[in-house]
């Protein structure tokens, strides 16, 4: 990991001039295929459903599109999502995301994990849609990014130019009118400060700013409707799993003030983040830190579906 005393240059790229075409292409050839779409989130989706009648007669896959990279040479990929199969006018509806930033694993498996343990505790009060892995290319590849060096999560806006943005937008409006709740699965990593803030600032052409990276799990809430309640709901339910993050010596996490333990706000809607893509008043984005010593891989997963559980308990109940 880089210290904030690091002098960092981006091997692409010259400071103070934006990327064009020809840095953009340089940046995607250095990208390879790390693990498999299809055999980590495709393939147990496919199995647990066909496995598992009970969950089956409860729960549906289907595909809501293609994420179609042939003309860059990378293939194409199905878009996956699982929704209620049996969908109630007179139900709330809740939303999960994950995998919008593929490189954050933990929000795909978290997905995965909540479907196969935890579906059928909340089939009967919620119409449930969960898309576990919006951005399948960042996950082989291990990325931020998508291929076009998009950050998916500043692209949640009309006319999309993140094909993963775009796509989930277009499922998500055309489930549902109304949404009671939507949490976002992510993770913060060391590797935003050794990989993808240098290359964002690389490709921005400015100079790369370090921030500490908070060791533990913490809430990003809407600004508009922090729903303070709601929030700490969860923190309490998830420091059962692993460890909430504290305040740097500033007050803050990432930057950002600390409105209670754990827990900061953003601008969801203004900022083109995927917890904007509904009028939900209950909104969340999980923060998992895989890197800390204080925490594995399995912990971390379980610590989204923890999340994932109590906001559906707090929505259920109010």
């Amino acid at each position: 990991m880089i210290s904030p005393l690091t002098s960092y240059v981006y091997p692409i790229g010259q400071l103070g001039q934006a990327w064009a075409v020809a840095e953009k292409a340089q940046w995607l050839a250095m990208q390879h295929k790390k693990r498999s779409y299809h055999a980590e989130v495709v393939a147990p989706l496919r199995d647990l459903l066909a496995r598992d009648a009970t969950l089956a007669a409860a729960a549906e896959l289907i595909e809501y599109g293609t994420l179609d990279y042939q003309a860059l040479g990378l293939g194409s990929y199905p878009l996956l999502a699982v929704r209620s199969r049996h969908w109630q006018a007179d139900r709330p509806v809740a939303l999960i995301t994950g995998g919008v930033h593929g490189y954050e694993t933990s929000g795909v498996q978290g997905c995965v994990q909540f479907i196969a343990q935890q579906w059928l505790q909340f089939a009967a009060d919620f119409n449930l849609l969960i898309l576990p892995c919006i951005s399948p290319w960042g996950y082989e590849t291990i990325n931020r990014w998508n291929p076009l060096a998009i950050d998916p999560n500043r692209s949640f806006v009309s006319d999309s130019p993140a094909p993963e943005a775009a796509a989930a937008m277009k499922c998500v409006q055309a489930q549902a009118a109304r949404y009671a709740v939507h949490i976002d699965l992510h993770e913060t990593t060391d590797t935003d400060n050794s990989e993808f803030g240098p290359a964002k600032a690389a490709r921005d052409g400015v100079a790369f700013e370090y921030h500490d990276i908070p060791d533990g799990f913490y809430l990003v809430g809407d600004s508009e409707k922090p729903a303070a309640d709601f929030q700490r709901s969860i923190i309490d339910a998830v420091a059962k799993v692993t460890h909430i993050a504290a305040a740097d010596a500033q007050g803050c996490l990432i930057g950002e003030p600390l409105q209670q333990l754990g827990v900061i706000n953003y601008a969801k809607k203004a900022l083109g983040l995927c917890g904007g893509i509904t009028d939900a008043p209950l909104v969340t984005t999980t923060e998992v830190y895989p890197d800390s010593p204080s925490a594995n891989a399995e912990q971390c997963n379980q610590a989204q579906v923890a999340a994932i559980s109590a906001a559906l308990r707090y929505a259920a109940a109010n």
